[in-house]
């Protein structure tokens, strides 16, 4: 029996990389792609497929918390910045190909992390943002006055519902998950880069932690710019290995707060003693 590496490093915070052993038998070093449909490409055992899924950076509408799917809106000054930072930081990371939503933030974002790489954008359609149909541009506050039983069936279960015009995220699902595994299955054992947006990649994210995805809202966040790594095993099995990193442009992960949803809601004055006198 031979030690050999598995091919790819442990992703981490700024402070350093540690490399991956496997103990592999001499005579069984490689195993055949079942995914392959033509050519059944050999694959080494222990190598995984690595995907950076990066959502775009700031924009306007993030600074002034407004429902923003399918929505024209470009970068931020901000959020170009927050972009660039990130590029550094993974710019000597052998990316073999930049995927991304063709969306104009997500395309600029996906334009400026591939250039150190000498790379274009591939775009994608499946990694596009949810719809929020009539209620795109609109704050919450905006959403609740004129859409008030919309709003409470959609907070209630936004994988299920959607608004006027818009998807749920059951919709969203059946478009990027193919799309993620066309892409781990186009690259096996490289590292792949994808650019996508705050509600796609939080829906793929519970999938991938098999997750009750009505709560995807609530439960994961995903800050601009950030950083998640997931290694996927072969096509149907991955590990999330880094999650909405963001140690390339802030010190600390961003605080919860209220942002589209009611989960984060401050109580209503008077909550605590009214609970204290029952």
């Amino acid at each position: 029996m031979r030690q050999i590496a598995a091919g790819n490093e442990d992703y981490t915070p700024r402070g350093g990389a540690s490399t991956c052993l496997g103990l592999l038998h001499d005579s069984c070093w490689l195993v055949l792609d079942p995914w392959a449909a033509a050519g059944w490409r050999p694959y080494r055992l222990g190598m995984s497929t690595r995907l950076y899924l990066v959502r775009h950076g700031a924009t306007q509408l993030t600074a002034e918390n407004r429902f923003a799917g399918a929505v024209g809106v470009d970068l931020s000054e901000e959020g170009r910045a927050q972009v660039r930072q990130l590029a550094e930081r993974i710019a000597g990371d052998g990316i073999a190909a930049v995927y991304a939503s063709p969306f104009g933030r997500t395309v600029e974002t996906a334009e400026i992390l591939a250039r150190p790489h000498g790379l274009s954008p591939i775009l994608e359609d499946g990694l596009r943002e949810i719809s929020h149909g009539r209620w795109e541009g609109l704050t919450r506050n905006e959403v609740e006055e004129r859409f008030p039983g919309e709003y409470e069936a959609w907070e209630a279960d936004p994988f299920t519902f959607a608004p006027v015009d818009g998807e749920t995220g059951l919709a969203v699902l059946a478009r990027a998950l193919p799309a993620i595994r066309k892409i781990v299955t186009a690259h096996l054992g490289a590292r792949v880069l994808v650019v996508s947006h705050k509600a796609t990649l939080r829906l793929v994210l519970a999938s991938i932690l098999g997750m009750d995805a009505r709560g995807y809202r609530d439960r994961l966040d995903q800050s601009p710019a950030c950083l998640n790594v997931v290694d996927f095993k072969d096509p149907s099995r991955a590990r999330l290995m880094l999650f909405n990193d963001v140690s390339h442009y802030a010190d600390q992960p961003r605080a919860a707060g209220r942002d589209l949803s009611r989960w984060w809601d401050a109580e209503p004055a008077g909550a605590e003693v009214k609970r204290s006198s029952r």
